[in-house]
């Protein structure tokens, strides 16, 4: 019996030591007396090694295994620290503490540094929004729902901002601008953007009025950086969609990171309403190396190939498109196939120099090389028919109104070189930071195209000739280009405070010389920001400056036409750069609501632009017209709310409404009267004048949004949903209806909800076989969860009165996909 009481007893006293001791959550905000969040702050429990740090907003969280109480210390340099004992009363519990300052001057100053966006680029940490659903799965999808940011193709990583079109946006990584492909067409050929999210560390975006040192675009500029670890990583992924693996280590001196992805979208392909086999594989691997020589020289190599291949062997079509009361549907049956190929390879060494505090000198060698390939050879055979309303599905087909066929056959071959050797320098004294480059790049380019469409509508070749069977279109080129570009910038910020607030102000100046038109550009650019010294937490910034969108090869594509019909690329050595005024003028506002920060943003912006050179856009696919024909404006506003609607994560909502114009110099058609029997009365020569631009759209809304469950934060919840106008559209080669359409609105909603398995923290987690593991995500994602049917394109069909009819190119539909992500120690 004395036994059994002494078990009993220790039993007991087990238990009450485990409930002695519980695993609390505590989360919340470190401010000051502005209610501004005070970012590196420490919050640690006194005593011990167990703490963290708070993040730009202030947010810190820590979980902690506490017995009967824990004592909490809240400091940062330049406050005074505040100490704060906690009970485990509570799993979870929010504690929200406001630090005074020591000195006013220097609190000031730090927060200035920390919170204030003093330039128009927005950075971002993408490592926050590693769950987020992305069918693209690339950070491109991310940046979609930034303000003045639209894209009508989720299978495509390309963006348009603020009515410019996808080749006007620049893309750098570690500093040097990176390429894609140049013959691709859709976004189903595409495959990875050259970004690897697991490598990246910083993100900045510019939607306008940026920097000299940023190139020749017109439109944005997207900065990635690159991360250096400090320690052992990896990770590893898996999903419906591919699979990627990452790896980094680090010692004293060197760094080295290697990612290789892998995609397949076949699986969201089986939505489109063309059945057919699909085969696309898209491979990728990157690395970057870094060896630190000494304290002063360090040695980066940063190397990429990729390869993508598309193969697609079309069977049958169904597309139903109209209206409730004139409803159509068309039918095609396919014979032939396409197989595309597409490689690249790119390598970039730097040498970094310190030679005294506040400077680096750095020496960049860069080569890119594209490979490409696409061919097919595509018959079609289509009837149009009439629509119903029936309930009975049989009963729902009714006349045909046109039969007819087409071919479509390729054969294009397309490589290119660019080799770049420039120098970048930067220097920072007496509140002055100086940064300059200069570079040399060589481009050689070999093109050879073959490709034509026969059409054939109610037994006659169109377009028709009673003497000659023409065809629809056809195109051939045999080109080789061979040229020199050469580029500097020179560039100064200067920072200083008064009573009024804190001031900056960047001046710069970049200059482009191209061999091919021997044109020499001249581009200044002045930017400034003033931080108020108010009570509200207010700043503004204002941009200009002249951007020019500099030719490369698809831009000088002009096309020349025999007297037989065949079509004939020549390139326009002719043709001067694209060239804009800009003007930018923003402001933020920062404030706490429930106590969580916000910020609100507002910009508005105009551009001016003259010598473009005018486009149409089918898919992804931008063929220019090769002439400075067309001058353009495009004037908006974007609003942005961004915020921790729950502690912790971010979420944001934006609207942007843009109004953009363009003006094709010298074109014209011949417009009619009738009369009440249809026949003419009068006729004139007509000149359109201001129309949309091809990428017009007046209003975008998109809306990115995190949850979690406040219990238990390992279950989250996300979702990204964009609302973008449609884009204008018009028959081919017709000049009077060019823009007279617009297509539907883009509308898409992901969702995703997720999971994560900590090691030591989950039951499942502690096996001997999983020691190595950090974390596990396990990831449910819903796309296009409304299941709208968006449209991409337009295919142009003629039934047998001659109407023309435009044939919606559908999206992807709702498609399920399920991922797992693994962390490793």
């Amino acid at each position: 019996m004395k036994n059994k009481l002494v078990i009993l007893l220790g039993i007991l006293l087990f238990t009450v030591g485990l409930s002695a001791q519980s695993k609390v959550r505590v989360y919340g905000y470190v401010i000051d007396t502005n209610n501004r969040g005070i970012e590196l702050a420490n919050v640690y429990v006194q005593n011990s090694t167990i703490g963290t740090i708070t993040n730009p907003n202030g947010y810190y969280e820590l979980t902690l295994n506490v017995k009967d109480s824990v004592t909490l210390v809240y400091s940062m340099l330049g406050y005074q620290s505040i100490k704060h004992t906690i009970h485990p009363h509570q799993k979870v519990m929010q504690i929200s503490v406001e630090l005074p300052a020591l000195s006013k001057q220097i609190g000031e100053v730090n927060i200035t540094g920390q919170r204030r966006q003093t330039s128009t680029l927005d950075m971002l940490d993408p490592g926050k929004f590693r769950v987020m659903p992305n069918a693209a799965g690339g950070i491109e999808s991310l940046l979609i729902t930034f303000a003045g940011v639209s894209s009508s193709n989720e299978l495509s990583s390309q963006y348009n901002v603020r009515g410019g079109n996808f080749d006007e946006n620049a893309v750098y990584v570690n500093g040097i601008e990176v390429y894609r492909p140049l013959l691709i067409r859709s976004g189903q050929q595409e495959g990875l953007s050259f970004i690897n999210p697991d490598m990246v560390q910083n993100v900045a975006f510019s939607a306008g009025g940026y920097d000299a040192r940023y190139g020749d675009k017109m439109s944005s500029v997207l900065d990635i950086q690159y991360k250096k670890p400090t320690e052992f990583e990896a990770s590893a992924s898996v999903s419906l969609l591919g699979a990627s693996a990452y790896i980094g280590t680090a010692n004293k001196k060197f760094t080295q990171m290697h990612g290789l992805r892998y995609k397949t979208s076949a699986y969201l392909l089986g939505t489109l309403d063309t059945k057919a086999e699909y085969n696309p594989a898209f491979f990728d691997y990157q690395t970057f190396l870094t060896y630190q020589l000494n304290k002063k020289f360090e040695l980066t190599f940063l190397g990429n190939f990729s390869q993508n291949s598309y193969s697609f062997i079309p069977q049958t079509r169904e597309t139903s498109f109209g209206t409730y009361s004139t409803g159509r549907k068309l039918t095609v049956y396919f014979e032939g196939q396409e197989q595309d190929l597409f490689r690249t390879s790119f390598g970039a060494l730097t040498l970094n120099y310190k030679p005294v505090t506040g400077m680096k000198l750095s020496l960049l060698a860069s080569s890119f090389y594209t490979n490409e390939s696409e061919t097919y050879d595509i018959l079609g055979e289509y009837v149009i028919s009439e629509v119903k309303v029936d309930p009975d599905p049989a009963k729902q087909v009714g006349a045909s109104l046109g039969v007819g066929r087409y071919q479509q056959h390729a054969r294009n071959r397309l490589n290119a070189y660019v080799s770049n050797l420039a120098h970048l320098g930067e220097y920072e004294i007496d509140g002055n930071k100086m940064k300059w480059g200069v570079s040399i790049q060589n481009e050689m380019i070999s093109d050879k195209i073959s490709e034509w469409e026969l059409r054939d509508s109610a037994g006659y070749s169109l377009p028709f000739s009673d003497k000659q069977v023409n065809l629809y279109y056809n195109l051939k080129s045999n080109t080789t280009l061979s040229t020199w570009r050469s580029t500097g910038f020179f560039q100064n910020t200067y920072k200083w405070n008064c009573n009024a607030g804190a001031f900056s102000i960047t001046g710069g100046l970049r200059g482009n010389y191209w061999t091919f038109n021997r044109e020499l550009l001249i581009s200044p650019r002045l930017a400034v920001s003033y931080l108020p010294s108010w009570k509200k937490d207010f700043s503004f910034r204002f941009a200009t400056g002249v951007y020019y969108q500099a030719p490369f090869y698809k831009e000088i594509k002009d096309t020349l036409t025999d007297a037989l019909g065949n079509v004939k690329v020549q390139l326009n050595n002719n043709i001067k750069a694209e060239r804009s005024l800009h003007f930018v003028l923003g402001g933020d506002y920062y404030f706490r609501a429930g106590g969580r920060p916000f910020k609100f943003t507002t910009e508005a912006y105009l551009k001016l632009a003259d010598r473009m050179i005018s486009y149409s856009l089918d898919n992804v696919q931008i063929v220019y017209s090769g002439k400075n024909d067309a001058k353009a404006y495009i004037a908006g506003v974007d609003f942005k709310l961004n915020g921790e609607l729950v502690p912790g994560a971010d979420s944001w909502i934006n609207l942007s409404l843009m109004n953009s114009k363009q003006d094709i110099i010298g074109d014209s058609y011949v417009g009619h009267t009738y009369d009440a029997n249809g026949n003419v009365l009068t006729s004139a020569r007509v000149y359109p004048g201001w129309v949309p631009s091809p990428n017009e759209q007046r209003y975008t809304l998109s809306i990115l949004f995190q949850d979690y469950l406040p219990n238990n934060p390992k279950y989250k919840f996300q979702l990204k949903g964009v609302l973008n106008d449609g884009l204008p559209f018009g028959p081919p080669n017709n000049i009077e209806y060019r823009t007279a359409f617009k297509s539907p609105a883009y509308r898409r909603v992901d969702i995703g909800a997720s999971r994560m398995l900590v090691n030591g923290t989950d039951k499942m987690m502690d096996k001997s076989w999983l020691k190595h593991v950090k974390n596990i995500w396990l990831n449910v994602e819903v796309f296009n969860l409304l299941d709208f049917k968006n449209v991409n394109s337009y295919y142009w069909v003629t039934d047998i009165s001659n109407h023309k009819m435009a044939v919606p190119n559908y999206l992807t539909g709702r498609q399920l996909n399920v991922r797992v992500m693994v962390d490793l120690k």
